[in-house]
């Protein structure tokens, strides 16, 4: 199959400067992933945690991918600014709906950067004592690491650049983008216009 250019993807595509990884390498990669976490969890029955909103695309499709029994729930977790994101100071505003204890279960995310807000996360899912807790993620931002990140399940490695698309957005745009790509300088600019005539 033929790779698509950025052009053929719709108008707003135009703002993406490059694509990182396309389409099918990622539909792959969420291929392989779904096979290797199907093997390590047969007969186990996990239960898949993701984060919302970002997560959803990469989540269906490696549910999706995967061949074992298995359930789904969702959190929703927001910081309170930008600069005490960077602090690790985070709340949750969605708690999940399916107790985890005793169960085994996978923190599912779209991208790992700082690890701050895993690193929450993780603290506030041990209380409930799942009998084990990994962490798949499609992309990582080792780069930006803050505190260890313990992943088990790896896509793919970002730049410490700024990429959207597959469920990665720069507010709330671009997620539905089929491939990762950098957000190109003018939609930043752009953005910026829009506010100060909004």
């Amino acid at each position: 199959m033929a790779q698509r250019t950025v052009q053929e993807y719709g108008a707003f595509a135009r703002d993406i400067g490059q694509i990182l990884y396309t389409e099918e390498q990622i539909q792959q990669r969420v291929r392989e992933l779904g096979v290797q976490i199907s093997a390590d969890y047969e007969g186990k029955n996990p239960l898949l945690v993701g984060v919302l909103k970002g997560v959803l695309f990469f989540l269906a499709d490696l549910l999706r991918a995967m061949t074992i029994p298995l359930e789904v729930d969702f959190i929703a977790v927001s910081s309170f600014s930008p600069q005490t994101r960077q602090q690790g100071y985070v709340r949750m505003i969605k708690d999940l709906d399916i107790p985890i204890g005793g169960r085994h279960v996978i923190f599912v995310e779209d991208v790992i950067d700082t690890g701050l807000t895993l690193n929450y996360i993780l603290r506030t899912l041990r209380v409930h004592k799942p009998a084990s807790l990994e962490v798949c993620t499609l992309f990582d931002k080792p780069a930006k690491r803050l505190i260890d990140a313990p992943v088990k399940y790896k896509g793919f490695d970002l730049p410490d650049q700024y990429v959207v698309g597959y469920g990665l957005d720069y507010r709330e745009k671009y997620r539905n983008l089929p491939f990762v790509g950098l957000l190109a300088a003018h939609a930043f600019k752009d953005a910026a216009q829009e506010e100060r005539s909004g």
